[in-house]
């Protein structure tokens, strides 16, 4: 097909469709706070974009997460595989020729798709895509600590109406990265005391949670975790040697991942990225651990391979599908005690998902009964409620760039060490003949915490106004949404979480 017979073959679509419709009515165009736009890209330049097509059986879909997460269900731990799953929700033939005419005809290029058919990545230029996407308007953004670039539209996109049926967004033209919820805090001054520590480190985070030197992975068991690293995050093996070295001498480890999958970069490490694998391996320890590295996406997580279990702490925090973690502090800053919320913890409610029914009971209990709520208008009651669970978010140590660096904060360090845990007790029901827990959640709110050190103190910043006063949601007795159920008591916990 040529250029003149293509773009014929796109005018003739927008015309069939008479008129336009934005698949996105609701999405925010506004610049995030720290970016700052270079100016307009290069209309020759080359960029990639997404497609998402409309999935079929989606609602049947939804009942079979349901029904495989419920251990209430006779087809609980029955997971589908990857088949199972593309078979049903595969795009109809007419979705696909429909959406692959357009693309050709508007020069899309190298595109690829995935297992399941719903998603189609293409490289057009900069002018193509503007023409494809009528309203968009491409700009070069850099923001963040570490000044990552992006092109981005911060202008609405319309699609021809007879693609309404096909086509449910366009991804890569109006989210930003994401801001990395980690930072470096002082390192406090230290009381001539003994018996105190400094920092946290695998030891302090082991010792807090009741982990013996047994409770490692067996080695023998087809268990493994994961992490992904997104925005030239990389982390470095010598660094992860490194930290092993320094912080995993009182436990059986691996000192090395299993496998990279993707582009892994040579540049500097990333700390966050550090921190993740770090911390992943040495509380999930003696489990095989790969990181999939994908430098142009924005995201970041941890999950147990075995157990599909995600926890992403921002792709995003509110998905009722994500077990989301939310962060703590030791009441001393230097003694292994009792933990309170960490101010910079998230948490609240979703303005996008509504309330999952396996948090109905739970979320309602709290709004009836804690005495601190800001005002109705500043939350969306009805909405998924998070975090679920919790875990220490302040004062780690990480290894990168072959320097130990003290004092990191954030939730990006609660949620790896949650993850690692929940492998170990993979690992548990899979030498017993068990399946893994898959998406934890229905399980987790039925047992109302059970397992878990309920954090009862501390509330997390909000805005400061005569209304708010500085004051957001606080925590409580059960779950809340600060720390959700609490942070683990991993004998408990384990105990739990192995009935069948």
């Amino acid at each position: 097909m040529g250029p003149r017979s293509g773009l014929l073959g796109l005018f003739a679509l927008f015309v069939a469709g008479k008129c336009s419709y934005s698949p996105e009515p609701d999405q925010q165009r506004r610049l995030p706070p720290g970016w700052v736009s270079l100016g307009r890209a290069d209309p020759e330049e080359e960029l990639s974009l997404t497609f998402a097509l409309r999935q079929q059986n989606v609602k049947r879909l939804s009942e079979l997460v349901q029904a495989v997460s419920d251990p209430g269900s006779p087809r609980y731990g029955k997971y589908l595989t990857l088949e199972d799953v593309a078979e049903l929700v595969r795009p109809s033939p007419l979705t696909l020729h429909t959406v692959q005419k357009w693309l050709l005809a508007a020069g899309a290029r190298n595109c690829h798709s995935v297992t399941t058919q719903d998603f189609l990545t293409c490289w057009l230029s900069v002018r193509q895509a503007e023409l494809l996407l009528s309203g968009a308007e491409f700009h070069h953004y850099v923001g963040g600590p570490a000044e990552t670039h992006a092109v981005r539209s911060l202008h609405p996109y319309r699609l021809p109406k007879a693609l309404a049926p096909h086509v449910d967004f366009v991804g890569g033209l109006h989210r930003f990265p994401p801001t990395s919820t980690l930072r470096q805090h002082p390192e406090p001054q230290v009381p001539g005391t003994v018996g105190l520590h400094l920092g946290v480190t695998p030891s302090v985070i082991r010792k807090r949670y009741n982990l013996t030197a047994q409770d490692v992975g067996s080695g023998t068991t087809n268990n493994s975790q994961a992490c992904a690293q997104f925005l030239e995050q990389y982390f470095h093996d010598s660094d992860l040697a490194e930290f092993m070295r320094l912080f995993g001498g009182d436990f059986a480890h691996q000192a090395s991942v299993a496998r990279v999958v993707g582009q892994q970069g040579r540049g500097r490490a990333g700390i966050e990225a550090s921190l993740d694998v770090e911390y992943l391996m040495s509380a999930g320890a003696n489990i095989s651990t790969w990181v999939y590295s994908s430098p142009g996406d924005s995201g970041a997580g941890c999950w147990s391979v075995s157990g599909r279990h995600q926890f992403r702490p921002s792709f995003p925090a509110s998905s009722p599908y994500v077990t989301t973690v939310g962060g703590t502090s030791f009441q001393n800053p230097f003694r292994v005690t009792d933990e309170v919320v960490d101010y910079i913890s998230g948490g609240g409610f979703s303005n996008v998902f509504p309330r999952p029914s396996y948090q109905e009971e739970a979320v309602t209990r709290y709004l009836s009964s804690s005495p601190h709520l800001p005002p109705s208008s500043y939350f969306n009651a009805s909405g998924r409620a998070y975090p679920d669970v919790a875990a220490l978010s302040d004062g780690y140590w990480v290894v990168s760039n072959h320097v130990p660096i003290p004092w990191v904060s954030g939730t990006s360090a609660s949620t790896p060490v949650f993850g690692g845990l929940l492998s170990l007790i993979n690992e548990h029901r899979i030498l017993r003949g068990l399946p893994p827990l898959g998406f934890l959640n229905p399980r987790l709110y039925q047992k109302h915490g059970a397992g878990l050190f309920d954090v009862t103190r501390g509330c997390h910043e909000s805005c400061l106004n005569e209304e708010v006063e500085g004051q957001g949601f606080c925590s409580g007795p059960g779950w809340d949404p600060v720390t959700g159920w609490g942070t683990p008591n991993f004998p408990a916990l384990l105990k739990t979480l192995m009935n069948p």
